[in-house]
């Protein structure tokens, strides 16, 4: 696992939802709402975990209203709501241009993940990663199924029983008690 500062995941977040089973909607509103929700958190999980820092950029190309800002929901995971007229592949491919003489000179991972095929070829061009969204939700998938895994063998390895807590003199002093011996 990387350090947090070595990898920046970048999340075209219309296009991963568009591609998640789990997140497909209808077209409404309120399930897009439910749908965008589920992906911030599963990616606040996923990023914690992996360590990278990830910002989803949702873009608003045809919506009016007040965007182009960010908002920080953990010190992994970062919102970005493009501005009007902009979109996220604009803001992703401006980023990692940016980005990349930064990355080469420190290492830094910048990975980017959406379905566009012409946003992987120019993201790659820039010297990002690219994983398509049914790769991001299969590392997703894998990173909560592990964890729920080591919760379950946890709780498993703990009980409640008193005898379990103590240390090893107050464990003979109780055996002798209970054989009658003093």
């Amino acid at each position: 696992m990387a350090a947090p500062s070595d990898v920046t995941l970048l999340v075209d977040g219309y296009n991963v939802i568009g591609a998640w089973m789990p997140l497909a909607f209808c077209g409404d509103r309120a399930t897009l709402d439910a749908a965008r929700e589920q992906l911030i958190e599963e990616l606040a999980n996923y990023s914690a975990f992996q360590g990278y820092q990830t910002r989803i950029i949702f873009d608003a190309h045809q919506r009016h209203g007040s965007y182009g800002n960010s908002e920080l929901i953990t010190n992994a995971l970062e919102i970005f709501y493009t501005e009007y007229g902009e979109t996220a592949d604009t803001h992703i491919e401006l980023f990692c241009s940016q980005a990349r003489f930064q990355a080469r000179k420190s290492h830094h991972r910048l990975i980017v993940a959406t379905n566009d095929r012409a946003q992987q070829l120019t993201v790659m061009g820039y010297g990002a990663e690219w994983i398509s969204a049914q790769q991001l939700l299969g590392d997703v998938e894998a990173i909560a199924l592990s964890i729920q895994r080591k919760q379950k063998s946890n709780k498993k390895t703990s009980t409640r029983l008193l005898s379990h807590s103590l240390d090893p003199d107050a464990k003979k002093k109780l055996e002798k008690w209970r054989h009658g011996l003093n």
